[in-house]
């Protein structure tokens, strides 16, 4: 769907971290006296621990620990000053063993993400561009943020896609002097690779190609002195690839290391990276205990170490494939990933592992998307094989009973994350539901009077609202405007409804309420394809009503077996319809539907909010300015009132043929000067089925000129007008000349007539819309938040356009 803006998508974060709080599977606290590695334990209970980071256990390693030690005796606890300036005396032998293990010099900085902060603004030049892997660490793509500061390039490839890559490259080899192409070495939620070799021939093919490998999930498990997974395929260090290392995590210290073979850029970081000059420098306790880590990689032990944990692994792998538990990316990496679609599974399964003694993390959003939650576990040194052997048992009996207890099913695993389906022994089915679904894809098949009773007296989807959709938009041959529609009334066995809704499917742009300066940038796209970065929904509603789509009984006992039975089916048809995202949208904020959602694995996301004028019981000017504030009765009094003597104003059930093209252009003019709701322009044969039908009307407003007469006075404005059964005015559309003189309101004047139109039908509510909500409070709107839930393949689009430059 649309980006999350940034304080949304911070809310939205918090929520799902909270829910996942709230399930006690993460904000835990060790209580351990001692740490050895092999277990932990949280309240109370001692558990086998499957969620380190430190693949070979080194932390605990007494040389490391001995070494820390002594450091602080003659050191401190910390060296503070600009390491620019001079280093503590530990610094230089660790940069000569660092150098050792690589063949080059490295540059050692706090922490991987400073790390990045210091070398990637450094690094890539104005003249350059970057390519980001979806799947890059947040690290590397927060870092990127301060190069579009700066006007360069920073797009985003989807995870692995070469010839997405490849595309890119060619897009900006006319116009940039370094295309870097970033990504991790090993992945740290699914434990899978960079595809390195093919990489390197795209190098070889394209002399502007460099890469920026992030390899601290690659490092020390694997490759010659530990030196990580990616120069484990290299062997030697180009000049145009640059490697991240890491000294903490598997290497059992803290601190990152930086390498390059290109000397100049290396004096260059080092002489100025950002955080290198401004942060202080790793204490001694840290640069000691690396140190002594260094000398175990630059041994022969290492090799042991990695043969020991490579066993380890290997014994993990043969008992996984012996079970139908479905591991999402099955590799040799420490990192393994089982999948449970649904964040609820993930909870269940994590708290049934607790209780049998295993430690791991929940896989959550944002880190994955939220319907490719599950569960990371990662093999390290210190698990023994009885452990391994364990939690591989404790997986194949609690893995389906947590599928169970949350409606969930193999077979929906399978789907969520494109993997073959491995069959269970028995799948057990979910019992079937006591009520009963009416399904339809025509309202012509839903009786008239249920439907108006339920959701008919707001926006244009009463019944015969939806008649003149799907006569507008079914079977279109404009395919951003062709779509079907799906109608769904849920009730209990003696027919009393529990929930009514609709949904469409068709495309929408995935820029719609993104900001709209991304949007423009994405249309200037759109020029030469029309369809670029757009994804087939299935949403509730269309995107040409908005109000509250689904009518639910809350104060049913089966209330909630309604939704639970409504998103099994929409699930379904999602999956048979092939579609990318599935909305649910325009909903009150609710805390019982945010659990639910959110435990099926839907995002929460702000909508823009709709206007409402909920009671037209004027009958004067005067009493219509009494229902105003005082600064906006002020400002109506003054800024519009009086230049309603500026237009002739006509009222019409039918346009002319003329009228109508006039009217039309108008639309356009206002659909292309904004893009705070970024949708696909409808076709004018949208607009011949609205003068065509005897629910809609037409305000047109002409310019008076006292040179030509009314007939002939130019058309500058127009509302396209819905008058709902349920006795609600909806002005749905509207178009202006913008050439008009700004001090006539043009805009404002148009929503002052859909007031008066409405009083003078006697219509008692005014469905205003969304957008322009500074405006419409001015006039006497209601203003109402609204949220919506969406469920997305993956999160490519959103990351993606977060990746453009907004003003």
């Amino acid at each position: 769907m649309a980006k999350i803006k940034h304080n949304n998508f911070i809310d939205t974060v918090d929520e799902m971290l909270s829910t996942a709080k709230k399930e006690g599977t993460i904000h835990l606290y060790a209580e351990d006296k001692i740490l050895r590695g092999r277990t932990i334990q949280i309240n109370g209970k001692q558990m086998s621990h499957f969620a380190t980071t430190s693949y070979l256990g080194l932390e605990y390693d007494h040389r490391l620990k001995d070494a820390a030690i002594s450091a602080i005796t003659k050191y401190g606890t910390q060296f503070p000053l600009s390491k620019t300036y001079i280093s503590h005396p530990l610094y230089q032998e660790l940069e000569t063993k660092i150098e050792a293990m690589y063949g080059v010099p490295g540059i050692v900085t706090k922490n991987s993400t400073l790390g990045h902060f210091a070398v990637i603004p450094t690094a890539i030049r104005d003249e350059d561009a970057v390519l980001l892997d979806h799947q890059v660490h947040w690290s590397v793509q927060n870092a990127c943020q301060l190069l579009k500061l700066r006007g360069i390039p920073v797009e985003m490839i989807r995870h692995n896609n070469l010839q997405m890559l490849e595309d890119k490259i060619k897009e900006l080899s006319s116009k940039c002097k370094k295309i870097w192409y970033m990504a991790d070495g090993v992945y740290s939620m699914f434990g899978d690779y960079a595809p390195i070799a093919e990489l390197l021939q795209l190098c070889k093919k394209y002399a502007q190609l460099h890469l920026y490998f992030d390899d601290v999930h690659g490092m020390s498990w694997k490759g010659k002195n530990g030196t990580g997974y990616v120069l484990d395929i290299l062997k030697e260090l180009p000049e145009n690839i640059l490697i991240v290392g890491t000294l903490s995590k598997t290497f059992g210290a803290s601190g990152a290391v930086f390498m390059t073979s290109d000397t100049k850029l290396r004096e260059r970081i080092k002489n100025f990276g950002g955080p290198l000059t401004f942060s202080a420098q790793l204490e001694p306790a840290s640069v000691a205990a690396a140190s002594a880590s260094a000398d175990i990689h630059l041994s022969t032990e290492i090799i042991l170490l990695q043969e020991e944990l490579s066993q380890k692994i290997g014994y993990f792998n043969s008992l996984i494939k012996a079970t139908s538990l479905p591991m999402v990316a099955p590799n040799n990496s420490p990192v393994f990933f089982l999948g449970t679609a649904m964040p609820l599974t993930a909870y269940r399964l994590v708290q049934r592992l607790f209780n049998e003694g295993y430690f791991v993390n929940p896989g959550l959003y944002p880190a994955v998307p939220v319907k490719n939650s599950g569960i990371r576990i990662t093999v390290s040194r210190n698990n023994q094989r009885e452990d391994i052997k364990g939690l591989v048992q404790a997986l194949e009996y609690h893995f389906p009973k947590a599928l169970e207890e949350t409606s969930n099913t193999l077979h929906k695993v399978s789907i969520a994350f494109g993997i073959a389906e491995i069959l269970q022994k028995k799948e057990k089915l979910i019992p079937q539901s006591s009520l009963v679904i009416q399904y339809e894809t025509s309202i012509k098949q839903i009786d008239k009077q249920t439907w108006n009773r339920l959701l008919g007296r707001q926006s244009t989807f009463d019944w015969d609202g939806l008649y003149f959709l799907e006569d507008a938009f079914k079977n279109s041959t404009d395919p951003e405007n062709n779509w079907s529609f799906h109608y769904y009334i849920i009730s209990d066995a003696t027919n009393v409804p529990l929930l009514a809704t609709f949904f469409t499917f068709g495309l929408w742009k995935d820029d719609m309420l993104a900001p709209e300066s991304v949007s423009q940038q994405l249309e200037e796209k759109r020029i030469r394809d029309p369809f670029y970065l757009t994804s087939k929904v299935l949403g509730m509603g269309s995107l040409f009503t908005e109000g509250n789509h689904c009518y639910l009984n809350k104060a049913h006992p089966l209330s909630e077996n309604a939704i639970a039975l409504l998103l099994e089916q929409i699930e379904m048809l999602h999956q048979n319809l092939n579609a990318d995202m599935l909305v649910l949208r325009d909903f009150d904020e609710d805390v019982a539907l945010n659990r639910i959602f959110h435990n099926h694995g839907f995002v929460k996301i702000n909508m823009p909010e709709t206007c409402i004028i909920q009671n037209v019981g004027w009958n004067t000017m005067e009493e219509f300015t009494s229902t105003l504030s005082a600064r906006s009765k002020k400002h109506f009094t003054k800024e519009i009132l009086p230049f309603e003597k500026a237009f002739d104003i006509v009222i019409k059930q039918q346009l002319t043929a003329d009228e109508l093209a006039q009217g039309y252009q108008l639309y356009k003019n206002v659909k292309n000067n904004n893009y705070a709701v970024n949708t696909f322009t409808y076709s004018i044969e949208v607009f011949k089925k609205m003068v065509a039908n005897p629910h809609w009307e037409f305000i047109l407003l002409h310019l008076k000129d006292n040179q030509e007469s009314q007939n002939e006075s130019p058309l500058v404005g127009i509302l396209f007008c819905y008058k709902n059964s349920g006795r609600t005015y909806v002005p749905s559309l509207i178009g202006m000349d913008y050439t008009v003189p700004k001090k006539l309101s043009l805009y404002r004047q148009l929503l002052f007539q859909g007031i008066k139109r409405a009083k003078e039908l006697g219509y008692k509510r005014i469905d205003f819309g969304i957008t322009a909500t500074f405006e419409k409070r001015k006039l006497g709107a209601k203003v109402i938040p609204k949220v919506a839930y969406i469920q997305a393949k993956d999160n490519f689009s959103m990351e993606f356009m977060g990746t453009l430059q907004t003003k």
